[in-house]
Formats: C-alpha cells, structure tokens, sequence
C-alpha cells in the first residue's frame, strides 16, 4: 500500500466522520474519474451531471460501510457504472423534444477588435483539433475509447480505479494503453 492509499483511506474514514474538508479532498481527487466514466457512456451533460451527482450521494449514504477506504477510488468507478447504466435504462423510454432556444441569435459586438478576432481564430482551430481528435478516437474499438477517456481525467486515476472502472486486469491497463496510444497516432497521422 503506497502512502497515497494511506492518505485516501484517511480521507474516506474522516469524511464518514463528518470532516467537510475531508469529504471536498475526496471530491476534488475523484470528480474527474467520475465525470470521465459518465461521458464515456455517451450520456448528455445533463444527465452525466445528475449521475455524477448520484454517484456522490451513494457514496454519502455508503461511506461508513466501505471495507477497504483505501479502495473508494474502485468503489466510486464501479457505482458511476452502475448509475450509467441505471439512467440509459431509465432513458430508453423517453422521448427527446425540440429545444428551439439553440437557434435564438445571441446579441454580439458588430464589430469585435482584432484581438478577439484572432482568439475567435485560436478557439476554431483549437475545436477543429478537438473535433479531428475526438472523431478518430471514436472510430477505435470501444475498449480503446473507454481507457483513453479515463486516463485523460484529472488527477489521472490510479491503475486499480481504472480496472474497476473498465472491469480489467491491472497488469493489463499500461499494454493495453501503449496499444491504443498507438492506434490513435496511426489514425491521426495526416489529419492534423
């Protein structure tokens, strides 16, 4: 057990003990595993937000019950998976509506300095990459996706949150990783 497992276990029993600074600690340190499982089921932000918050609440109401606090990284994956899976269920029955707000023109400068031109410019660009990037990791095979949006969180999560959340081997997380690393720079090569 590293010091850091140390310093989590230590979080999680003072946090069951009511310590907010711990209970923040802990929220600051996973929130990004979290968020990142939750986007990788592909749900809108709207309900990656309220399974995000789900999974925080079954952590509150379970916190006292953990039997290895060192290991609420694991835990809090595999309730975030749960919760996905519980709202894609819950969701499959809904029928989306037409937001026509999308659509209303937001009132702008007629004539932006060119300064923020050439931010306007960056941030095209930028999303431009994003896009190329996102749409070429979408085209790997699903194991690949998933890996690559957990590790991209930060903090980066441990190799034991990572297998709870995918549900691997954790010897296999850094080969598997080089590998679809490597996919991805194939798949980009020439695209941006």
């Amino acid at each position: 057990m590293s010091v850091a497992d140390d310093d989590i276990g230590w979080l999680v029993t003072a946090a069951a003990d009511g310590d907010k600074a711990a209970w923040q600690a802990l929220v600051q340190r996973f929130s990004g595993l979290v968020w990142s499982i939750t986007r990788a089921y592909h749900l809108s932000r709207a309900d990656a937000a309220d399974v995000s918050q789900t999974t925080w609440l079954r952590l509150a109401e379970h916190i006292d019950k953990l039997n290895n606090p060192e290991r609420v990284g694991a835990w809090l994956a595999t309730a975030a998976r749960r919760e996905c899976l519980q709202n894609i269920r819950a969701n499959a029955r809904t029928v989306p509506t037409e937001d026509m707000t999308r659509f209303e023109d937001p009132e702008g400068d007629d004539n932006p300095t060119e300064e923020e031109v050439l931010r306007a410019e960056s941030e095209r660009e930028d999303a431009h990459r994003a896009k190329v990037i996102w749409r070429t990791i979408a085209r790997l095979p699903l194991r690949c996706r998933q890996l690559l949006r957990i590790l991209m969180t930060s903090p980066p999560p441990s190799y034991a949150e990572v297998a709870a959340a995918l549900d691997l081997p954790v010897g296999s997380i850094g080969p598997t990783r080089a590998r679809c690393l490597q996919r991805l720079r194939q798949e980009l090569a020439g695209c941006i």
